[in-house]
């Protein structure tokens, strides 16, 4: 009887979410041409593609893809409330209680990553657009013309 009630206990303090989703999350990121070499603000790095990243389902980051020869480019992956997160967290209402509530939001397990997949194609330096030069002056406008002397 006691394990039994220590099992419940423990039940009771964990979140529904933080149980069933985890706390990370994995990112897929898909670049081409698939030998650009990725990192992220969180430290991680790929040579091939697809790779895929661990993260914590509380971290929002930045990805950066670059190869030789190609315009580099950046995508920010957020964070938001996803549709089973708040199924688990609403089902903390009758398994966790308010606790299992604050486990989860602590925790970041009603969270997911947005994008995922990360989707970047990079393009060659040549057919980047080039930026067309702004003259530094508008054109002066004509002066006023009188009315013609009959």
């Amino acid at each position: 009887m006691k394990k039994l009630s220590i099992l419940a206990l423990a039940g009771l303090l964990t979140g529904c979410g933080t149980v069933v989703r985890g706390t990370t999350e994995d990112v897929v990121i898909d670049v081409q041409p698939v030998d650009a070499t990725v990192t992220t603000t969180l430290n991680h790095r790929c040579t091939a593609m697809p790779c895929v990243v661990k993260v914590n389902r509380k971290e929002k980051f930045t990805v950066t893809a670059s190869r030789e020869g190609y315009v580099p480019q950046s995508v920010f992956v957020d964070t938001k409330v996803s549709g089973k997160g708040a199924a688990g967290f609403a089902g903390n209402i009758v398994a966790g209680g308010v606790i299992g509530m604050g486990v989860d939001v602590a925790t970041g397990a009603t969270l997911d990553h947005t994008p995922n997949p990360v989707v970047i194609r990079l393009q060659p330096e040549s057919s980047a657009s080039p930026v067309e030069p702004q003259p530094s002056q508008k054109p002066a406008k004509p002066a006023p013309q009188g009315k013609p002397v009959s």
